[in-house]
């Protein structure tokens, strides 16, 4: 991840105070309203958290989330307020290794009850190009790393609803019955986009496709697919002359026809490529956050017309 995007630590430690120094002058009656209705105040890093936290918080739930609609997540700073208000969470959900300003925020402002999502399922490590015969390859200025987007495939993601269940259990066991109950609603719909996309990518023109953001490196792994990013995790990083020449091979070797762009990054290197190779662009949404971009009003609809737009690119028989 690119260095130039993460918060120093004595920037944050600094926020730390200043957000502690602000709680304390919050009364206990204050601290008492927000618990009040005896709902769980609940933090979620950004939107896939978010997603899961309501979906099996449910009503038992006020859930709050660090990145805002349309914010980068990769580029989210905290406020003072923001990062203050984490020691008064009674539950906060994050991916550890996506957003290096909330991984030191929890860490220094001591909140007790944290749930990382990376730690309810494995990661693999993926360079820019995923799946076929060369996994996690790497390419010229390319180094493989822990990839963070779990997220993208809906049977991990399943793994990780399911610990985010039990541990929504043991944080308020009052409710645990509803907290299994809506855990099991929501993975029986995530099973269901899992063979939605197995089905539907099955018998393709072509396995390969090209992305701006390699963010897709569990998806093409679980369903047979090869990911050509066209720089790497980082979706800011700029792709070399000697990549977009790759790319190019690649493109006409594999029958591709698609570069996919995104919706809450620029779109100028995925045009740049697609002239240069003659190929079209389309969205192929990474869920990092839901806006009027956004093809769908949730991680569910979006995954579905993510599905859509890759049986279109593909050639999907």
């Amino acid at each position: 991840m690119n260095v130039r995007r993460l918060i120093p630590t004595t920037a944050v430690a600094g926020a730390v105070v200043l957000g502690l120094t602000a709680l304390s002058a919050c009364s206990a009656s204050d601290a008492a309203d927000r618990k009040s209705g005896d709902k769980l105040n609940v933090v979620a890093s950004f939107y896939p958290m978010q997603f899961l936290a309501e979906q099996i918080g449910g009503s038992h739930v006020s859930v709050s989330t660090l990145t805002k609609p349309g914010v980068e997540p990769h580029d989210l700073e905290l406020s003072p307020k923001e990062v203050g208000g984490l020691s008064d969470a009674d539950y906060i959900l994050y991916l550890k290794g996506l957003q290096p300003a909330v991984d030191d925020a929890i860490k220094l402002s001591g909140a007790k009850n944290t749930v990382d999502a990376a730690k309810l399922t494995s990661l693999e490590d993926h360079g820019a190009e995923v799946g076929g015969e060369e996994h996690a390859h790497e390419h010229e200025g390319e180094e493989a790393g822990a990839d963070p987007h779990i997220w993208l495939d809906p049977v991990k993601y399943a793994e990780v609803a399911k610990g985010v269940g039990k541990s929504l259990e043991k944080t308020d066991p009052d409710h645990a019955a509803d907290y299994r109950k809506n855990t099991d609603a929501l993975v029986t719909k995530l099973d269901a986009l899992d063979t939605a996309y197995e089905n539907g990518l099955k018998n393709t023109a072509t396995k390969t496709f090209i992305t701006t953001h390699s963010a897709f490196g569990y998806l093409a792994e679980r369903y047979g697919l090869t990911q050509e990013g066209i720089a790497g995790i980082d979706p800011e990083a700029e792709p070399s002359p000697a990549r977009i020449s790759a790319l190019h091979a690649i493109a006409q070797k594999n029958k591709v026809t698609t570069v996919f762009f995104e919706t809450l990054a620029s779109d100028k290197t995925a045009k740049t490529v697609a002239r240069d190779t003659g190929l079209k662009t389309d969205v192929l949404d990474p869920l990092e956050g839901i806006t009027g971009k956004s093809k769908g009003d949730d991680y569910i609809e979006v995954m579905e017309s993510n599905l859509a737009a890759l049986q279109k690119a593909l050639g999907a028989r």
